[in-house]
Formats: structure tokens, C-alpha cells, sequence
């Protein structure tokens, strides 16, 4: 039988996050009183000392230290729970939360929300445009339920989607259609549009920026808007690019290599158990749709 309870962890773990007993109190709406006599009951109860008092500060001992990492493990599993447990008992996700790179071919996003739409309208569906390791970020820390993303997570579920082209453009008139074929050299003298990575915790950088003038901006449509009006080149997803190539406004440079870039992109799922019937028939018609376009 087991000696502590997850209600008695979870009051030492708010006295730890919180630094003492009246901010912990004050944060899971207990009284002091009821705060500390949890963590003291827990201590009677385990014969170990936990925390111990620096002037107003509550710190964990060393023991204290390696039994709260391994309970910390068990509060988060018991918190999972209790979400799978909630969307079963509805039947249905109330919100879905997806994160899209602004760089993955936007075609199959739409197939897959058309689908959720249709079976699930009640289904309240929150979109998380981004750029580079943005969509990682998000579906690391949980703030989104599915990701799609050129890079891998470390924990859940990663699966390649597919992998796209991205390829070297600038107006039709741009000063470097009349330079023939093109090495990197030719490209430093010229503007390069460089869209930021959405991340705000990390930066990270993709494709050649060796261009010694340089825009940067926060989004993919108007990376393709500055360049469809002259102001400079990029490597662009051609998923994204292709309506402004049909129309004239951007044409492809002729490089002696490196023209045509492909970059992978994955299905990013932290706990898939936690998915809902509307997030699995996202992730259901997602891969439908790229199988298809891939197959033709």
C-alpha cells in the first residue's frame, strides 16, 4: 500500500516552484497551514527530510532533490491522464491546437481542417503560423497538440511528412536574370529576404545567407510580396511561391548549383494518447493528402 498520496508531492512540489509555504499556498489555493502539514506529513511518512528552511526561503535537501525529479514524473503522467481521461468523457475535443511551419505546402493543412470542419464543427481549431524552429518550440512546451515541422522533437513522436522544394527566386526583371548563370559570388552583392525564425526562445538559420545586404522579416507572404516587387531574392518553398511564378512575378534564377533546395518536414506529437478524435482525423487526412500528392 502506498504511504504518500500525488496531492501530498504536488504541495511540495508548489512550496519548491514557488520558494516557501505562503507563495505555494497562495498558488494552489490552499492555506498555509493545509501546505505545510501535507509536506510534514510526507516527510513523517517517508522518514526522510525534504526541505529544509534558509531564511525565508524553502530549499530541497539532496534527498529531497532526487525524490521530487522522480515524483515530478509521476505528477505529469497523472496530469495526462486526467486530460485522456476528459476527452474520453466528452467524446470530442472542445479545442485543437496545431502548429504549422509557413513553409510546408499549405494544401494539405486545409485538406486536413476541411475534414475536422465537416465531422467536428463544434470544434473550436487554433492555428499557430511559424517560421523555422517556431512549431518545435510550441509542441515542446505543450502550448499545442499537434506540430508539423523541419525539425525532429526528442521526446514523443516524430514522422517525416515529406520533403519540399525550396527554390531561388527574384522578379523577372531583377538585375540578376541578366548576369546568366549564377554563382554564390554573383548572389553577395545583391539584397537577400530572409524570414526570421518565429522561436522565441531560440534562433536558427536555414539555406545559404552569405548575401552581405540583407532584409529580414517575420513572415513567408511577405518575404514573397518584397520579392515579387524587385526588392531582392530568396530561396522560397515553391508549394507557397508557385501562384506568384504562374503570374509572372517571380522567376527562377539560373545558379550553377544550389538553385533547388529540399528541406524535410515532420508530424511533431508530444503524447499521442492525449489526441482527441478531431486531432487524430487532423493527422489522418494530413498524411492522406501528402501521400496522395506524392503518389501522382
Amino acid at each position: 500500500m502506498l504511504k504518500s498520496t500525488l496531492e501530498q508531492w504536488r504541495m511540495l512540489k508548489a512550496v519548491v516552484d514557488h520558494g516557501g509555504f505562503s507563495q505555494a499556498a497562495e498558488a494552489v489555493h490552499k492555506s498555509q497551514s493545509t501546505v505545510h502539514h501535507a509536506v510534514h506529513k510526507l516527510e513523517e511518512l517517508l522518514g526522510v527530510k525534504l526541505l529544509q528552511v534558509n531564511g525565508r526561503k524553502a530549499e530541497l535537501t539532496e534527498a529531497g532533490e532526487m525524490m521530487l525529479r522522480r515524483a515530478s514524473y509521476v505528477l505529469q503522467e497523472a496530469r495526462k491522464l486526467e486530460v485522456i481521461a476528459n476527452n474520453l468523457s466528452k467524446g470530442v475535443e472542445s479545442r485543437l491546437k496545431i502548429a504549422v511551419d509557413e513553409a510546408f505546402p499549405q494544401c494539405h493543412v486545409y485538406h486536413a481542417l476541411n475534414e475536422v470542419s465537416q465531422r467536428y464543427p463544434h470544434t473550436r481549431v487554433e492555428i499557430y503560423e511559424t517560421i523555422l524552429s517556431g512549431a518545435h518550440e510550441l509542441i515542446s512546451s505543450g502550448k499545442v497538440d499537434i506540430g508539423i515541422s523541419g525539425f525532429l522533437l526528442s521526446v514523443g513522436s516524430n514522422e517525416q511528412l515529406c520533403a519540399a522544394p525550396f527554390v531561388a527566386l527574384a522578379h523577372p526583371a531583377h538585375p540578376l536574370h541578366q548576369l546568366g548563370t549564377l554563382s554564390f559570388e554573383d548572389l553577395k552583392s545583391y539584397r537577400q529576404i530572409v524570414v526570421r525564425d518565429s522561436s522565441a526562445t531560440q534562433s536558427r538559420d536555414s539555406g545559404w545567407l552569405g548575401a552581405e545586404q540583407r532584409w529580414t522579416v517575420s513572415n513567408l507572404r511577405t518575404s514573397i510580396d518584397l520579392i515579387s516587387k524587385g526588392f531582392g531574392f530568396a530561396w522560397l518553398p515553391q508549394s507557397e511561391a508557385q501562384q506568384a511564378i504562374d503570374a509572372g512575378l517571380l522567376k527562377p534564377l539560373t545558379l550553377e548549383h544550389g538553385a533547388v533546395r529540399t528541406e524535410n518536414f515532420y508530424l511533431n506529437i508530444k503524447d499521442s494518447d492525449q489526441l482527441g478524435p478531431a486531432g487524430k482525423t487532423f493527422v489522418d487526412q494530413l498524411k492522406a493528402s501528402v501521400e496522395a500528392s506524392t503518389s501522382e
